[in-house]
């Protein structure tokens, strides 16, 4: 393949239409293209047979259908599944799938590592290289759709939910990410409704603030303490965006629709912010937020300093929560046998850390087309 092609599954559908109305197309000719790659897993152009053979030719000719390589993968005893994904450049991402009774939900990166540095989490330890390609974050959708479906082919909806929680902060990888969700709610490619699609951030509030402006899908914000204090420890971009910015774009980012609810991430760490006194603080801060509390029990590596809080310490957590009028969760472990539960997600990164401080620094907010 050459390197000059032009990569179909780079495009969302408004993309694609514009592209194709610069070649001398129609632009249903989109649809079309969106549907036998997303909807059909085809991702050789001659098997396209409602196009006419000279615009194939043509296809053939610039264009490519070009996705991560499956580096390993594996299923976990609670029947997890983990893809250890290769990009052209050997770094490699992980994207995983959670099945359970009434879903099936894929989390799917956004970068290749992360710049944040969250004390807590593998992904956050192992340095930053670069941002994914709308290519390589529809892609990792596109391989579990073909990976879970009987005939490796026809979509037949096993992945019913996708959220944007694998490696990475999906706001600072901001056009791609809006237009790979946009794929992945087109009626024309995976048709998951904006509830079924959810980003989840570390609270880059003037990214926030756009995405409310441009997409609708759920947002889920990785809160994990209720003060500025040990949340500059555990989330450090805290010390750019504090508390009190970010509760505050919280607290009118569904006012549109004021029957959603933003999930507030809350991992449970041993001895750090589990206690009944976090609790009250974590109630009075959320005052006024339509939100919603899931508490994830954290989730082991190798030389991490934190534990996981004991099951009665999250019950109780949970249960002042709860008494308190918020509708909390603990969310279940899953995949830790496979190192796919939340967190644990590592992948293999050429760490340039250097761009931190330009990423931190030059956050981008443009509109996704």
């Amino acid at each position: 393949m050459s390197d000059d092609k032009l990569n179909l599954l780079n495009f969302n559908r408004q993309s694609l239409e514009a592209w194709f109305i610069e070649q001398g197309e129609q632009k249903f000719r989109a649809t079309q293209i969106l549907q036998w790659i997303h909807q059909y897993g085809v991702q050789d152009l001659n098997e396209m047979t409602n196009l006419s053979k000279s615009l194939r030719q043509r296809l053939l000719e610039t264009t490519e259908i070009k996705l991560p390589e499956i580096a390993l993968e594996q299923t976990a005893k609670d029947g997890t599944r983990k893809w250890l994904l290769r990009l052209a450049d050997g770094n490699c991402i992980e994207a995983v799938f959670i099945p359970e009774d009434d879903r099936g939900t894929l989390c799917v990166s956004s970068q290749v590592g992360c710049a944040l540095n969250c004390s807590f989490c593998s992904t956050g330890q192992q340095g930053y290289s670069r941002d994914l390609s709308i290519a390589e974050i529809i892609g990792q959708v596109w391989i579990a759709v073909r990976s879970l479906s009987a005939d490796n082919k026809k979509h037949d909806h096993k992945v019913t939910n996708v959220v944007m929680m694998g490696m990475g902060e999906p706001l600072l990888n901001f056009d791609n990410v809006v237009a790979a969700m946009n794929i992945m709610m087109d009626d024309f490619a995976y048709g998951l409704s904006k509830r079924r699609v959810t980003l989840s951030t570390s609270g880059i509030v003037p990214a926030m603030q756009r995405l409310a402006e441009v997409s609708d899908v759920a947002l889920a914000v990785s809160l994990h303490a209720p003060n500025d204090a040990l949340r500059d420890v555990l989330v450090p971009i805290n010390k750019k965006y504090p508390l009190r910015e970010l509760l505050a774009v919280c607290k009118d980012y569904f006012k549109k629709d004021t029957r959603r609810m933003i999930t507030m991430e809350y991992v449970m760490l041993d001895g750090i912010n589990d206690s009944p006194q976090h609790a009250q603080e974590l109630i009075k801060i959320l005052r006024g937020i339509p939100a919603k509390v899931n508490l994830i029990p954290f989730n082991p590596f190798p030389g991490t300093q934190y534990k996981r809080s004991p099951q009665i310490v999250i019950d109780r957590f949970r249960d002042l929560l709860y008494s308190a009028g918020y509708t909390t969760i603990t969310r279940k472990t899953r995949g830790d046998d496979i190192d796919a539960a939340c967190g644990q997600l590592v992948g293999k990164v050429n760490d340039r850390t250097t761009r931190t401080r330009k990423l931190l620094r030059d956050i981008p907010i443009t509109a996704a087309q």
